[in-house]
């Protein structure tokens, strides 16, 4: 006579055994069977890579800093600060977050898993984590052709920026220091997606020696270490937005800030973070935006 354990192993066989299994960016390991049809989307890179997979009609619910496309302010909002029972009145059946949301608020996420609810934390830090993480989310959504030609769309509108970065002479290529958080005089971590935006534009980054800090992208660099770098800054770039909320002004009367070669040539921009540091397709845009501020004569 079978035992109770043998009876459940058959069981658990049974179920999975057309079940892919998958895998978050925090480790959260699951069994996907078939896609996901009402989605909250916590963050909002995930709501704008949605609509391009083409799934917004499976979105039931968005995040409360929801910008771009327009239509994602349409959807109900929601937040980490809302209670359980608002999720739960939702009937979502998918949650997707970002790791520091799962990190911040662990009580809120267990208690939704308990009740059935599929919470996954995705997040890309380079550009080759971000094709398979759109390719992840075309799984999730039962949207895998769409998000193949996502990829596909970008690598090849990628082609053309390589080449005029060819034609490029390394030596009309400026040093370029590119600012994440002002107060704490950050910038970003080589090989982050503000980065590859900004080389791919025509930059070189001057603070090619940033180390990343607490799983981000976020480098700290510290004033002395950025006047070491001052003669060799020709441009000097700053993401604005919820995440560095900075004016020129206050860059330009910095500390010690006359003696930054871009700060004196006037040579200070304002990037919005939205296009060089969100996992989308409009990194694209960011490319071209900071081509025009590095190469304002057009002629690359």
């Amino acid at each position: 006579m079978r035992t109770l354990h043998t009876l459940f192993l058959i069981f658990l066989l049974c179920t999975t055994a057309h079940a892919e299994q998958m895998h978050d960016d925090v480790g959260t390991t699951f069994f996907f069977e078939k896609p996901y049809t009402r989605i909250i989307s916590l963050y909002a890179a995930h709501t704008e890579n949605l609509f391009n997979l083409k799934a917004d009609d499976q979105i039931i619910g968005v995040s409360r800093t929801e910008d771009y496309p327009s239509h994602a302010l349409e959807k109900p909002a929601f937040g980490t600060r809302d209670g359980v029972e608002k999720f739960l009145a939702a009937k979502p059946d998918l949650i997707l977050i970002r790791p520091m949301q799962r990190r911040g608020y662990p009580k809120l996420w267990a208690a939704l898993e308990r009740n059935g609810i599929r919470v996954l934390a995705l997040q890309p830090n380079t550009i080759d984590e971000m094709y398979g993480y759109w390719r992840t989310l075309g799984r999730l959504t039962g949207r895998e052709m769409e998000s193949e030609r996502m990829v596909e769309e970008f690598k090849e509108r990628l082609v053309f920026c390589k080449q005029r970065l060819e034609r490029l002479p390394k030596k009309e290529r400026p040093g370029v220091f590119f600012e994440s958080i002002h107060r704490k005089l950050s910038t970003f971590s080589p090989g982050s997606m503000p980065i590859f935006v900004m080389e791919m534009a025509g930059g070189r980054n001057v603070a090619y020696d940033a180390r990343p800090r607490h799983g981000t992208n976020i480098a700290s660099y510290g004033l002395e270490r950025l006047l070491s770098k001052s003669a060799h800054i020709d441009v000097y770039l700053a993401q604005y937005g919820p995440m560095n909320k900075i004016e020129i002004k206050r860059i330009m009367n910095g500390p010690a800030s006359s003696r930054i070669k871009a700060v004196r040539d006037r040579n200070v921009f304002l990037v919005d973070e939205h296009i060089v540091a969100r996992p989308t397709m409009r990194l694209l845009t960011g490319i071209e935006v900071i081509h025009r501020l590095l190469h304002p004569t057009g002629n690359h």
